[in-house]
């Protein structure tokens, strides 16, 4: 069973920066995709960056490209999504999630319990 533990986030101030990252365990790091969603109350949750455990340039929604960096330390199974110029509107709960290496469906498999993020204005 592979077992995800999200970490970081909190409070940030309106252009400030945090990371968050999230450790994988029961599976070879590898052998998944990992992807960093977000939820903000009342909206639908939406997947904002996705990174292969074996490499590859990642995924970002259009909205956070030039401000999200997603990247990953094999070695500690760990994936990280970087931060930078936070707006107000990036307040959401943010999960890490995985699914296997080649799988096509968009579906993910594994969820964290999610971390909030709150951007004060």
């Amino acid at each position: 069973q592979v077992q995800l533990a999200e970490s970081g986030g909190g409070l940030v101030q309106d252009g400030g920066s945090t990371r968050l990252s999230c450790t994988v365990s029961g599976r070879p790091f590898a052998l998944l995709t990992m992807g960093w969603f977000r939820q903000a109350p009342g909206k639908e949750r939406e997947l904002v960056a996705a990174i292969a455990g074996s490499g590859g340039s990642p995924y970002y929604k259009s909205s956070v490209e030039s401000r999200f960096t997603a990247s990953r330390d094999i070695a500690k199974s760990t994936v990280y999504l970087r931060m930078s110029s936070l707006k107000p509107e990036d307040t959401a709960v943010y999960y890490c999630a995985a699914k296997p290496r080649g799988a096509t469906s968009g579906v993910y498999d594994y969820w964290g319990r999610g971390i909030q993020v709150t951007v004060s204005s």
